[in-house]
């Protein structure tokens, strides 16, 4: 209970692919560390990567501790395997505030604002497509991020809470990222204050993702960018570093990027408005920064062209 689609999709599939082959036909009082040690050296050894075997892993022990502590099954967790819960994540590729502009300016014109609200906000692809109308504040000086959609293998796209009750939010969007929200809103949202703020230019409904990185032609794009293997969701990540380059405590990055590590998050979430405001002011000033560059480049070679010639005596 209270487990997302998504989440629950994944267990099953941790359960029948790397858990039930190798310890399903195990008596549960059977279960020792060693089994459960070799059970996961023997992962390792076929192939699967370590972060999948950490989740499995991290599964296996959730259950046993279940059967510890509520079902009274066994009276201790085999899983006591040291560092095995842990799983050291792949290095991603880096975009700079510049890059993020140049790729927000390739993408077809529905899906801009898209792309900045999820680096500039940092919003997750679930919840910057299930933004509506009226989650976005006056003057789109906030959004409000209270739904997320999910892909589901057999049940398609559904709409339901974001990750975390920490993803339950209203994050302030930089200044000079605001004009590109009102515009689009003018142009590509309905006026009905639930209409959806990104919808498919031909289908009107929620954007899914493999949809949007045909659509956008995303791979080629980023790739003509020397952003290779670059991800949507790394525009989030891109998001959260440049947050934190701001100064801020990290309970006001919490708050702002919807993390639930830490246990107060909504708390600091209602107290941290004019925190998350200096963000987005720092944001918006590496934008403004970005765009001061171009202008000042473009005038050089401006000057540069209309130079005349000297002649040769």
């Amino acid at each position: 209970p209270g487990l997302r689609p998504r989440t629950v999709e994944l267990y099953r599939w941790l359960l029948r692919k790397h858990i039930a082959p190798g310890l399903g036909g195990v008596a549960i009082g059977r279960l020792s560390t060693a089994m459960v040690r070799q059970w996961r050296a023997h992962l390792l050894a076929s192939g699967v990567s370590e972060s999948v075997t950490a989740k499995a892993y991290r599964l296996l022990r959730a259950v046993l501790s279940t059967a510890v502590d509520e079902d009274k099954l066994i009276t201790k967790n085999p899983c006591r395997v040291k560092g095995a819960d842990r799983e050291t994540p792949a290095e991603r590729p880096t975009i700079s505030v510049a890059q993020v502009l140049q790729l927000a300016e390739r993408m077809p014109e529905r899906f801009r604002v898209m792309v900045l609200l999820a680096a500039f906000c940092s919003l997750r692809f679930g919840e910057v497509t299930a933004l509506r109308r009226y989650d976005v504040a006056e003057e789109a000086s906030s959004v409000r991020v209270a739904r997320a959609f999910v892909e589901v293998p057999g049940k398609g796209l559904i709409e339901g809470p974001p990750k975390s009750r920490a993803g339950v939010r209203t994050v302030t969007v930089p200044r000079a990222i605001r004009p590109y929200v009102l515009a689009h809103l003018k142009t590509f949202v309905g006026q009905d204050l639930t209409a959806l703020l990104f919808t498919g230019e031909k289908s009107g409904e929620a954007v899914r993702r493999p949809n949007f990185n045909q659509r956008t032609r995303w791979g080629k794009v980023v790739a003509d960018l020397g952003l290779c293997g670059l991800h949507f969701h790394d525009l989030r990540h891109a998001g959260n570093i440049w947050a934190s380059k701001a100064g801020m405590s990290t309970k006001d990055l919490m708050a702002r990027m919807g993390h639930d590590d830490m246990r107060a998050a909504l708390i600091y979430q209602r107290a941290t408005s004019d925190a998350d405001e200096r963000i987005a002011d720092s944001l918006s000033r590496l934008v403004d920064e970005h765009r001061a560059k171009d202008e000042k480049a473009g005038k050089k070679r401006h000057r540069k062209r209309g130079k005349p010639k000297s002649e040769g005596t």
